[in-house]
């Protein structure tokens, strides 16, 4: 239980309060920032570095709000320097964070990119999130659909899911049901808020 008595559902894992909304939800929805040693205010992707966290809901709005209200700057109870265009530079390390794990899902195994390959992981349920680029033609998209009880990830360009499948540019892709499948969905909504 929580404090406020009601039942926590473990399999959201840990809660953090967004410094802008001030709601508490799973962090998965949220991203982290530190305080670095020269007094900047740093994005934490991989909520590794070392610090208290400071905690905003993964939108772009969200994060130029606390901006805009130097938030930040309170929430880290001293005087901190916000780099310019925050919103964009996460949205930057969040596309590094999804094509970086989709050429690990590649590398396994546990990906492929190409119409044919994804029709195919489809028609056999090897797939269980499809993805396909935002600028690609919608026509061709219409073909595919998701996976049933899967995931559907539409909001990386061409360029981007070429990065992570070694192409110059890739319209569909499809993840197994392995490990990172998981990981990869959670990582493209947070930056499906930035996005949108």
């Amino acid at each position: 239980m929580t404090r406020g008595g009601k039942d926590k559902d473990r399999e959201d894992g840990p809660e953090r309060k967004c410094i802008v909304t001030g709601e508490v939800a799973p962090k998965g929805g949220l991203v982290r920032f530190v305080v670095g040693p020269d007094g900047s205010i740093v994005p934490d992707i991989l909520e590794k570095l070392p610090g208290r966290g400071i905690w905003v809901s993964a939108s772009r709005e969200a994060l130029e709000t606390a901006v805009k209200k130097k938030l930040f700057t309170k929430a880290a109870r001293t005087k901190v320097t916000v780099p310019e265009d925050l919103p964009g530079l996460v949205e930057q390390l969040l596309v590094r964070r999804v094509t970086d794990l989709l050429a690990l899902a590649r590398k396994s195994g546990d990906a492929v990119a190409g119409f044919e390959k994804v029709k195919d992981w489809l028609g056999k349920d090897e797939a269980d999130v499809l993805i396909q680029a935002s600028d690609g033609s919608g026509r061709g998209k219409s073909k595919l659909s998701t996976p049933y009880m899967g995931s559907f990830i539409g909001w990386l360009t061409a360029d981007e899911l070429g990065l992570a499948f070694g192409r110059e540019t890739v319209i569909h892709a499809a993840l197994g049901t392995g490990g990172l499948s998981k990981r990869v969905v959670e990582e493209a909504a947070r930056l499906k808020g930035l996005r949108v």
